[in-house]
């Protein structure tokens, strides 16, 4: 992708950046951010779209179950934030624009929940799943970073792989080792909140254990594989480091630059969303 941002985007990121959440910049803030979080009780989620049980656990379907593709989506959040109206929106046009069933799972969170917990609700998900059409597993910041950490995982259960892994920004080094990080110019992220929830998801887990954080994995023998990233996004350069590794390991990867871009940029109402949602489409259907 060339060029620069839209003047949509950059109205875009003048919300997002006031709307910047204390936590993500202030140890204090973080901490006290994390305890209210750990003392408030979750709820199911509510929405207009369906959703379904699936051995205990809360998965929103889009799309007809008989299409084409099945899409798992694990959602991002910084693994502290529950599925939200951006989400079920995207994953509403990706059943709509790729002739595919999506399932979205409402997956434990942090602080109160730990990252092993979650692996054993997905695997279980995932298991009903890989039994049907052509899966792709995909996913957003966490979420995104979830994905590739999962597939890693997988090789070391004897489960098969998913035919395409898509991710949008992915959070791949919850260690965040890659310093400095310039989280001033995130309008979304910050270095200082996002070590701290880094910690709390990894619980007894080490922060650069592939299962948190696949920078440090093997990629041998993963799918194919596509990333966007936006340019000043705070994840870009582990991102960046995260697809060599790919490239060594021998997965076929592309990877996506909007330039000048926030994270997740293709998840927002704004003209590059339109550019990306074209290069899904030659991805999973062309």
């Amino acid at each position: 992708m060339t060029g620069k941002k839209s003047f949509v985007a950059k109205v875009e990121e003048a919300i997002l950046r006031f709307t910047k959440p204390d936590y993500m910049d202030s140890k204090r803030s973080v901490d006290d951010f994390l305890k209210d979080k750990l003392n408030a009780q979750e709820k199911p989620v509510k929405s207009i779209f369906k959703s379904i049980d699936i051995d205990g656990m809360q998965v929103f379907t889009f799309g007809d179950v008989n299409s084409k593709n099945t899409i798992l989506y694990i959602h991002g959040g910084a693994f502290i934030g529950q599925i939200n109206y951006q989400h079920f929106l995207f994953c509403f046009l990706l059943s709509r624009k790729l002739d595919a069933h999506v399932l979205a799972p409402v997956y434990s969170l942090a602080p109160a929940n730990k990252a092993e917990q979650t692996y054993e609700l997905i695997t279980g998900l995932y298991k009903k799943l890989i039994k049907g059409n052509d899966l792709t597993v995909m996913g957003d910041s966490a979420g995104g970073g979830f994905v590739h950490s999962f597939c890693q995982y997988l090789k070391t259960i004897d489960l098969p792989q998913p035919q395409k892994i898509i991710t949008f920004s992915p959070w791949v080094d919850i260690s965040m080792s890659n310093t400095p990080y310039g989280s001033d110019d995130d309008p979304i992220l910050g270095e200082i909140g996002l070590r701290e929830i880094g910690k709390s998801w990894a619980g007894s887990w080490d922060t650069k254990d592939y299962r948190v954080s696949p920078l440090f994995g093997d990629n041998s023998n993963l799918p194919d594989t596509l990333i966007f990233a936006g340019e000043n996004e705070i994840f870009y350069s582990d991102i960046k480091k995260y697809v060599e590794n790919l490239k060594n390991d021998g997965v076929d990867v592309k990877f996506i630059v909007g330039p000048e871009l926030f994270h997740i940029y293709p998840l927002f109402p704004i003209p590059e969303a339109r550019t990306a949602f074209n290069e899904l489409k030659k991805e999973i259907i062309d």
